[in-house]
């Protein structure tokens, strides 16, 4: 840790207007939050798929091969993109002839297909001090043998929730992944089950430094968990104690 205050003390300190009058470490609680969910692939609906369904939604058809010589194209081809159509629920047979399902329905008019993927899990990190998930490198975590205090503004009723809202826990999931948009995206579509778990104390370092050109104190505070400089707990700390530096410091 006293390395990382140095080499962040340096950094702090290559302005020479800027005086540093206090450093501290404290801790903040993070909640994990081991999450299942349904992932779904949507897409752009490709030229065939569109023509397929349109032919079912406008005569009847009993068979793949029948779809294959009216499109003209391989019979094994419509007959594996006819499978796919069934098994996601886009088509299905009533009375010896496939049909659009509303399902098959909705994403033609759309445009969209939508394959469902198998679950899968993830975990989420959560910060009651900044009332959100934080977006963590799992891989560039650290453990600590020594533990400062815990932070001085921690909100207590944030550090006992164990229950988060389905639309919370999904963008929480959407950043972690951070696929861009493209032709095919993989979306969240429904949590299956979010079990909060442990917490466990994550080390922040705090500066306070006054800018002499133009007569004002703030705060830097460096987390451990994000690699970064923590611009929600610097603000929380400037807003909180910004009159009470200038009556101590200055």
């Amino acid at each position: 840790m006293s390395k990382l205050q140095q080499r962040l003390l340096r950094e702090l300190q290559q302005n020479r207007m800027i005086k540093i009058v206090k450093t501290d470490e404290w801790c903040i609680p993070i909640r994990t939050v081991e999450v299942t969910y349904e992932p779904v692939r949507r897409s752009t609906m490709d030229v065939l798929m569109t023509m397929l369904l349109t032919s079912i939604r406008e005569a009847n058809f009993s068979s793949a091969q029948e779809l294959s010589e009216l499109l003209l194209v391989d019979p094994l081809f419509i007959a594996d993109l006819v499978s796919l159509m069934s098994r996601v629920n886009l088509i299905d047979k009533q009375e010896g002839f496939y049909q659009l399902t509303s399902k098959g329905q909705q994403q033609l008019e759309r445009g969209i297909f939508e394959e469902e993927l198998e679950l899968e899990t993830a975990t989420l990190y959560y910060s009651p001090c900044h009332l959100a998930f934080l977006a963590v490198d799992v891989d560039r975590m650290e453990e600590y043998e020594e533990l400062p205090e815990l932070y001085r503004y921690v909100n207590k009723e944030a550090e006992q929730k164990e229950h988060f809202e389905e639309a919370t826990l999904i963008a929480a999931l959407q950043q972690e992944d951070g696929e861009e948009a493209g032709i095919s995206q993989k979306i969240i579509s429904k949590i299956v089950q979010a079990d909060a778990k442990q917490i466990n104390d994550i080390p922040c370092l705090e500066f306070v430094l006054y800018d002499k050109e133009q007569d004002i104190l703030f705060a830097r505070v460096w987390n451990t968990l994000m690699h970064q400089w923590d611009q929600d707990l610097e603000q929380q700390l400037t807003e909180k104690e910004q009159l009470r530096w200038r009556e101590k410091y200055l």
